[in-house]
């Protein structure tokens, strides 16, 4: 993590803060955290606002006035702060008369300076709208957007009576890129660019596992998935081919022992992967209970570092979007992830005669910097035999 977003701020100016006390949300890349005061004191000042973006590591969002501390010296420190130029440290303060609050801890920081009272502040958008239509923007005391930002929206009023619409701009809107999102795209470009993929793909068929859900629900009561079976197939496979449970960590090969398969959950700013830990030890509805426990964390945005970091293997279902097959890319430093499409009914030939079944296709994405083609269809084999017959798993 190198910077993050304030989600919200959980206490006010002027509150008592206890230690330990949980005083912010902050979002990273992969969460969103509790941020908890170290020492006690009264929140003097905050410093960054609720939904600031970019916050880097260690920069102070608040200050924190301890016992024996004055307003005296909560002046002198924001006095310090807005007399230090853009990109130049915070002038030093004595460590004993205030303490900030960030992030990760309290360090010299970057501050923003004093804006221009002149200064007409207005999205890229806005200015070029503005531009074409000859909008004196200035007209505009404030903006609907964050911090009186004039956007485009706020434009429409002066071109609508003004009569002077113009055509020659598209407009669009500009979406800010999350920390998640920003991520997630450098870690996909890095696989994509920097791991050899080889793709191998099954049909398996569904008859008995669908036969062996029946029975196990209605018996005990449960909602077990397809999506259950699939990971705890995937986690006797593994057991079966513990060379396929490897990474690549540059100049050695990293054969894990424990069998930790990661589960593809789609969330609102894209896609996060909580980790089945121990996956070939668990019972299928232990599995079936930790799934579900863990895609709900995700989309509430409560999963824990230790519940999505590392895996060493992980499953992407589509299937409950009709897709009947489609590839992944590989989640570094893992070596292999699992595509798994819909369900569906398709003819198939037994015996030399047609007939209907029930088939799943898998696509396997393998890095073949550590996974041969021979080692990664010896491993889809004995997935379809635990998936078609899955009493050989239970």
């Amino acid at each position: 993590m190198k910077e993050g977003t304030l989600s919200k701020w959980l206490v006010s100016e002027g509150e008592k803060i206890k230690a330990g006390q949980v005083m912010a949300e902050i979002e990273t890349d992969k969460a969103t955290v509790e941020f908890e005061a170290v020492d006690e004191g009264t929140l003097a000042k905050i410093l960054i606002p609720d939904k600031a973006t970019n916050i880097k590591v260690n920069e102070p969002i608040g200050v924190l006035l301890e016992d024996g501390e004055s307003e005296e010296d909560l002046e002198n420190f924001l006095l310090t702060i807005n007399e230090t130029p853009v990109g130049e440290p915070i002038k030093s303060v004595e460590p004993d008369k205030l303490s900030t609050i960030g992030v990760q801890a309290s360090m010299h920081a970057a501050a923003s300076g004093k804006e221009k009272s002149d200064r007409i502040l207005a999205t890229p958008l806005a200015k070029k709208i503005a531009s074409i239509n000859n909008i004196d923007l200035s007209l505009i005391q404030t903006g609907s957007g964050p911090n009186g930002r004039i956007v485009k929206d706020d434009l429409k009023g002066v071109i609508k009576s003004s009569g002077e619409v113009s055509n020659s701009v598209a407009i669009a809107t500009e979406l800010a890129i999350s920390p998640m999102r920003r991520v997630i795209a450098e870690r996909l470009v890095e696989s994509k660019q920097n791991i050899p993929h080889f793709y191998l793909s099954v049909d398996c068929h569904l008859g008995n596992l669908l036969k062996t859900r029946e029975e196990i629900n209605g018996y005990l009561g449960e909602k077990i998935t397809i999506n259950d079976f699939v990971v705890k197939a995937t986690a006797f496979a593994l057991g079966k081919h513990p060379d396929m449970n490897v990474s690549w960590n540059g100049d050695v090969i990293k054969q894990h022992q424990a069998i930790d398969v990661s589960v593809a959950v789609a969330i609102p700013d894209g896609l996060i992967t909580p980790i089945v830990h121990a996956a070939d030890k668990l019972s299928l509805s232990r599995i079936s209970t930790e799934v579900k426990k863990l895609v709900q964390k995700a989309k509430d945005n409560k999963l824990q570092p230790i519940e999505f970091q590392g895996g060493s293997f992980t499953i992407s279902n589509l299937g409950m979007y009709g897709i009947k097959e489609f590839t992944a890319i590989i989640n570094p430093p893992q070596a292999a992830i699992l595509a798994v499409g819909a369900g569906r009914k398709a003819p198939v030939i037994v015996d030399d005669a047609i007939v209907v079944r029930n088939i799943m296709t898998l696509t396997l994405s393998c890095d073949h910097r550590v996974i041969d083609g021979a080692l990664a269809a010896r491993f889809l084999q004995t997935l379809k035999q635990a998936i078609e017959k899955p009493a050989i798993m239970l």
